[in-house]
C-alpha cells in the first residue's frame, strides 16, 4: 500500500521519507490539494539499449552477373509459364 505524505511534510522531513523507501522498498506519494503529484521510488537501472545491427556494406559496382542479360532467359521458364 502506498504512503502518502503532503508537500509541506515531504520537504520538512525528505531525507527521513527517503531513508524508508530506501529501506523497505516500499513507495510514497506525495499529494497537493489531496492528490497525488508525484511518487518516490526505489531507483532501479535501466536496462542497456539493444546494439543495432551493422550497417549493410556499400555495393561497389564490381559485382558481376550470373548470366549475361542480353541472353535470353526464356528456357530458364517453366514451359507453363512461358
Amino acid at each position: 500500500m502506498d504512503k502518502r505524505i503532503n508537500i509541506y511534510e515531504a520537504k520538512t522531513h525528505l531525507s527521513e521519507v527517503i531513508k524508508q523507501v530506501q529501506e523497505t522498498g516500499e513507495p510514497y506519494t506525495i499529494c497537493k490539494n489531496n492528490k497525488p503529484v508525484v511518487d518516490i521510488v526505489v531507483h532501479q537501472k535501466a536496462e542497456k539499449k539493444k546494439k543495432l545491427p551493422d550497417p549493410l556494406p556499400e555495393y561497389d559496382g564490381k559485382g558481376g552477373y550470373l548470366c549475361d542479360p542480353l541472353e535470353s532467359t526464356e528456357d530458364l521458364w517453366p514451359e507453363e509459364y512461358r
